[in-house]
This record gives C-alpha cells, sequence and structure tokens, in this order.
C-alpha cells in the first residue's frame, strides 16, 4: 500500500485552465515554479540514485492548500549516473509537448531532458496556454517574438490574460530568458536544475517576494466570480477546455 499526502488544489494544469478556480497571479507563479524546481533538482542531485522524472508537465505538478507545488507520477521515472555518465539509452518515452527534442532523436535520456520540460511548464505558466495544440508550438511562438527591446519582451498577446500585465514586472524579462535558456535545442547549453533554482530565486527578489517566504505570506488577488476568458476562446489551437471562473475562496 502506498499512502500519499492529501493535495487539495489539484493540479497546476487545472488552475491554468480555470477548472479549480484558483487564481494563480504572478507572485504565486513564481512561487510554484520554484517549488516544483526544487522538487526535481532534488531528484537529480540529491536522490541516490539520481533520478530522472522523464514526465514533467503540468498535470503532475500538484497544489497543496497553501499553493506550495508537489512534483508527482513517477511511472516513467529512470534512474540514473550508476556508471557514471549519466546517460541511459532508453524508448523515447514522455508527453509530446513537453519532451526533449534531442532526447526524442538521439534516445539518449538525461537530467537535462527534465530542465527542457521544465522550461515548457515555466512557458505554460506565464501564457497560460497549452504546450503544443494543431501544430503551434508554444516554444516556437516565443522564441519567434522574443524581444528584450520591447515591452513585455514583445509577448503581450501571448501572456495569459489573467494575470492582468500591461507592461513589464519585476523579474519578468529574467523570467522568459531563464525558460528559453532551459528550452535549448542543444542539451549541454541548458542550465542544471539547480541554477535554475537559483535563477527563479533572484527573479522572486526582482519581483519583490521573498524566496524563503511560505505562500500563505503572499498577497492574494481578490475573488471573483466574474469569468476570465483565457486566450484559446479567441484562438482554439491553444485552448483549455472551460471558462476560468474564480469561484472559490482564496487559499491562505
Amino acid at each position: 500500500m502506498l499512502i500519499y499526502e492529501y493535495v487539495p488544489n489539484g493540479t497546476l494544469k487545472d488552475s491554468l485552465s480555470g477548472k479549480s478556480g484558483v487564481h494563480l497571479d504572478w507572485r504565486r507563479r513564481l512561487r510554484v515554479a520554484l517549488g516544483a524546481a526544487k522538487g526535481i533538482s532534488y531528484l537529480h542531485e540529491l536522490a541516490d540514485p539520481p533520478i530522472v522524472h522523464r514526465d514533467i508537465k503540468s498535470s503532475n505538478c500538484l497544489l497543496d492548500e497553501n499553493l506550495n507545488a508537489k512534483v508527482s507520477d513517477f511511472g516513467l521515472s529512470k534512474s540514473h549516473g550508476v556508471d557514471g555518465t549519466g546517460l541511459i539509452t532508453t524508448q523515447v518515452k514522455g508527453t509530446m509537448g513537453y519532451l526533449d527534442p534531442e532526447y526524442y532523436m538521439t534516445q539518449q535520456l538525461t537530467n537535462k531532458s527534465d530542465v527542457y520540460s521544465f522550461g515548457v511548464l515555466l512557458l505554460e505558466l506565464i501564457t497560460g496556454k497549452k504546450p503544443l495544440e494543431r501544430g503551434r508550438y508554444i516554444v516556437r511562438e516565443v522564441q519567434n517574438l522574443f524581444d528584450r527591446s520591447k515591452d513585455l519582451c514583445n509577448l503581450k498577446n501571448l501572456l495569459d490574460p489573467s494575470l492582468g500585465f500591461t507592461t513589464s514586472v519585476g523579474g519578468f524579462e529574467q523570467y522568459i530568458s531563464l525558460a528559453l535558456r532551459c528550452v535549448d535545442e542543444t542539451s549541454a547549453d541548458r542550465p542544471t536544475m539547480s541554477e535554475v533554482v537559483n535563477e527563479i530565486e533572484k527573479i522572486m527578489q526582482q519581483a519583490g517576494v521573498d524566496p524563503s517566504s511560505t505562500s500563505n505570506s503572499l498577497s492574494v488577488a481578490g475573488s471573483t466570480t466574474t469569468p476570465v476568458r483565457h486566450p484559446y476562446e479567441v484562438d482554439r489551437r491553444f485552448d483549455y477546455s472551460g471558462d476560468t471562473t474564480y469561484d472559490r475562496i482564496e487559499p491562505k
């Protein structure tokens, strides 16, 4: 028998799609990113033997009563590093949209494959969009539009409107830059997860959030029963099902 902690706020995907009714503002999303990054970093660098998750995605990121992120579902996980190479030759498995293209082409699995998937998750967090829908890939969309010289890095039309961004906020450019480093085509050019954790902590400081604080000390947006439409209502190619209606009491 396996007994797990009860995680009442469901998956990150549920929150981003509006299914759970939990509103994630910018600072909450940063905290979710940090929690998930720390979990993956533990698997890669502290677990014995080290573990490659192989299926990092929003439906495998759970949120507890305080919106702390929990990495879940280890059905595809692989231990590695016993021979010191950190390489595993294996049949390719994972979820399209999050799957590392280098792993897909070479069938050589490394911890940098998880880093790629996490980079996709970072983009999903800020856009609220499915990674892959009807041939459009959110990674390519962001890469093609990203421009540091423009407000919100030229990504305003891709951002989740429930964030309410009208101009750049603290840490935003650094956040997008980190996500794009994680989804670099070449695994050797991606950061390690411990480096990702350090970068997210710096981004949180730029956003005015103490990385060591608990989530219930963060400011919260007020609940509302007014539906907030996700961007996929216009472009179904990226759509999650359902409208976003924040009708639950905000977690403390």
